[in-house]
């Protein structure tokens, strides 16, 4: 018992100690708060000592960084490892309906290294600057035209302080004789937008595009479902992250982060709103008819209100049986003015009026059940019925809610094939963050799937290769996030100390057996497998036993033997007396033979 209550003590004063530990201010020199990290920095450094030289780890492994390659043919691809934007075209145009000093697209774009990199050489496409508009766009090698292949479009963002407000995606602009890049703005025509996208709590990963009317010739904007996936930690976990978009000739399209699907579906069923329009709509000049009736219940107008329902009666009335508490200080007011109270030096009663102190509850019904008025409490009428209303019923009358009728729709059309949208011949990015240091890199528009994922092996995946690397080990990443959330430290400790604790209670506390003499006739079952000490006290016992049996039988045979003697010596006297009875007999026997009256005659 002495062992279970010393670790009871010993789990609870770890886990205090760590809180302590962990709840104390940043601000603090710290000298008397426990460091458990340099106490476990201490304790490696001890035990990295006292290791011998074979147990030494290997050091982590170096990424080396080479700009990818594009192992197939590609309409765009840009990896900025160049160090410059040759290629990359600044918008100078001008928000409409913004004002001058906000409508400029004047946001800084350069060409960095990543903050923090662990591949260097490795660059890519930086938006520096916040609250601002930026725009810029680069040209494809050729137009891309929907027809018989996939499009692919991938590239990597990393948001490296966070986000707060901004987006992230690319437009791929529409192949028109208008398209300027040295314009290019909110206004200008795109086929697909895609990318990420965040303000507030709303995480959203777009995937627009225009599909142009076959009969009016107008665009109009189709979202794809939102995905189901929680896309939070893509955008709060400051890594680089890979976005990609397949969209396949059959009308099927993929939207995967990181090589994974978050999001698929149909161009033709899974975008709102649809691509094709219904085939019938409501008559806008169709009118309800003036007595078209549309109430399903209706007040009952045969009910007649009873006579006896009162609907003055009030809901509430004073309470008759309340009696007024002892001690009510009915001539005291339960608030006074508060008697420490000054009037303020710039008081001016002419602008202020004139002054008073503020009200304060009055000290003397601290002590009172209450002070003032006393009035009874109300409770509920129980004559209350209200406001007579008849009863509701069935409308005969009923006609159903009234629908306009549908006709044919004069601008319905189907398009079957939304995958052959409008060509596009350039990619851009126009963007407002309240965000700064947006990272961008290893752009690639390409119709093979195979090309792609080399492209993000050979960038994407060398940047989580060398995360990896550099990361922390299982116990480093526990660390880390016990600094952030402390409480964690108690879940360590117990989850390393309870299996310890149940060991020991169940190996050293073993609950003592009573020995076959203390069992009572019960029917509770017992012990079939004994220790060696009660084997042996059971041998013990045994030998006793029949010990005490020999000597009972010794007994017994000896009472036996006695008996035997004493019937053999009283069979013996019996013996002895027919003995003498015989020879009695036959001396007798002799003496009348020797008599002469019997003597027989001798024969010679």
């Amino acid at each position: 018992m002495e062992l279970k209550w010393l670790l009871y003590v010993t789990l609870l004063a770890l886990g205090t100690l760590a809180i302590q530990a962990h709840d104390v201010d940043d601000d603090n020199d710290g000298d008397d708060v426990v460091d458990i990290e340099d106490d476990l920095d201490d304790g490696i450094e001890e035990v990295e000592e006292s290791k011998p030289e074979t147990s030494t780890p290997p050091p982590t492994p170096k990424v080396t960084y080479r700009a990818p390659v594009p192992t197939g043919e590609v309409y765009f691809v840009e990896s900025f490892d160049k160090g410059t934007l040759d290629g990359w075209i600044l918008s100078k145009a001008k928000k409409d309906d913004t004002d001058d000093e906000i409508a400029k697209y004047d946001g800084k774009w350069e060409v960095q290294d990543m903050k923090d990199t662990r591949l260097p050489g490795d660059k890519g496409l930086v938006l520096v600057t916040r609250a601002k508009h930026h725009a810029i766009s680069s040209k494809l090698s050729k137009p891309f035209v929907f027809d018989t292949k996939p499009l692919i479009i991938q590239y990597e963002v990393n948001f490296q302080n966070g986000i707060e407000c901004g987006g992230a995606y690319v437009k791929l602009l529409s192949k028109t004789p208008e398209l300027n890049l040295d314009q290019f703005h909110d206004k200008t025509p795109y086929t697909i937008m895609f990318g990420p996208d965040k303000c507030g709590e709303d995480y959203k990963l777009h995937f627009i595009f225009r599909h142009k009317n076959p009969k009016t010739g107008k665009y109009e904007e189709k979202h794809a479902k939102r995905p189901d996936a929680d896309l939070k930690t893509y955008f709060t976990d400051k890594k680089t992250h890979l976005y990609t978009l397949v969209l396949n000739p059959d009308n099927s399209f993929e939207i995967l982060v990181d090589q994974t699907v978050v999001n698929s579906g149909n161009l033709l069923n899974d975008m709102s709103p649809p691509v094709n329009p219904p085939r019938e709509i409501e008559d806008p000049n169709d009118q309800k008819p003036e007595d078209w009736d549309e109430k399903p219940k209706i007040p009952d107008p045969d009910a007649v209100k009873p006579d006896d329902w009162d609907e003055d009666a009030p809901a509430k009335i004073p309470d008759e049986n309340a009696v007024k508490p002892e001690g009510w200080l009915d001539d005291e007011p339960e608030y006074v003015a508060d008697p420490d109270a000054e009037k303020p030096e710039d008081w001016d009663e002419d602008m202020d009026g004139e002054w008073e102190a503020p009200q304060i509850a009055n000290p003397k019904c601290e002590s009172a059940p209450g002070c003032g008025t006393w009035q009874r409490p109300m409770i509920d009428n129980p004559n209350y019925k209200g406001k007579w209303k008849p009863p509701m019923i069935d409308n005969v009358n009923y006609q159903g809610i009234w629908k306009p009728r549908k006709i044919p729709n004069p601008d319905f059309f189907e398009d079957l094939e939304p995958f052959k949208m409008t060509p596009f011949s350039a990619v851009g990015l126009e963007l407002w963050s309240m965000t700064s240091d947006i990272f961008f890199d290893n752009f690639i528009i390409c119709t093979e799937r195979a090309v792609a994922d080399d492209w993000a092996n050979d960038g994407w995946g060398l940047k989580k290769a060398a995360d990896g690397a550099a990361e922390p080990g299982v116990v480093g990443q526990m660390m880390a996030a016990a600094e952030e959330r402390p409480w964690l430290w108690v879940v360590y400790i117990l989850t390393v100390a309870l299996p310890v604790f149940l060991v020991v209670l169940f190996c050293c506390s073993g609950k003592k057996q009573p020995s076959a003499a203390e069992y009572k006739k019960t029917d509770a079952p017992q012990p079939d497998v004994m220790s060696e000490e009660k084997e042996e006290e059971k041998d013990k016992g045994d030998k006793e036993e029949e010990e005490e049996e020999e000597t009972n039988e010794d007994k017994l045979e000896k009472q036996k033997s006695d008996a035997d003697i004493g019937s053999a010596s009283q069979e013996e006297e019996e013996e002895e007396e027919e003995e003498e009875d015989r020879k009695a007999a036959s001396e007798e026997e002799e003496t009348v033979n020797r008599s002469p009256r019997n003597r027989k005659p001798r024969k010679d």
